[in-house]
């Protein structure tokens, strides 16, 4: 559950102007998740989101903008150890078998990660897939793919 949490909170304040918690519990809360606004503020710690100025005025819901590498990979290698069960690949494509509803944290995880090698991800619930530029770099991503799990 908290992995979808994360994947939905993530991708609404990259789609909008999110500047409240409240705001953040009715995202949730349109996707049918309730929420405490402890969690919420659990959330935004875990996550590392920071407040940034709009050029209206007020502040809104980001990413940090120098968040360090080392950082991405962590969070990448706990939800991987977390909710990853199976890794498959066929020409470019890699498919991610994950558990129940955390899919879409996995899927966030790598394009955080923005490696070159990764056109996209497409996520339902319980598998992600991972569109490859090139096939002849698909066995090494997979092998990068199986050391998050670790």
């Amino acid at each position: 559950m908290k992995g979808k949490r994360h994947a939905l909170l993530l991708a609404a304040i990259k789609e909008r102007d999110i500047q409240t918690q409240e705001e953040l519990a009715d995202v949730l809360s349109a996707e049918g998740i309730e929420v405490t606004q402890a969690t919420i503020s659990r959330d935004i710690k875990e996550l590392g989101l920071v407040k940034i100025p709009m050029p209206q005025g007020g502040y809104r819901y980001a990413l940090p903008f120098d968040r360090a590498l080392s950082d991405v990979l962590k969070q990448a290698e706990r939800i991987f150890s977390d909710s990853v069960i199976g890794i498959d690949y066929a020409e470019n494509l890699i498919m991610i078998k994950t558990l129940n509803g955390r899919a879409p944290a996995v899927a966030a995880a790598l394009d955080e990660l923005n490696w070159r090698e990764v056109v996209g991800t497409i996520a339902g619930d319980d598998s992600a897939l991972v569109i490859v530029r090139h096939k002849q770099v698909v066995e090494a991503l997979v092998e990068k793919l199986h050391k998050l799990r670790r």
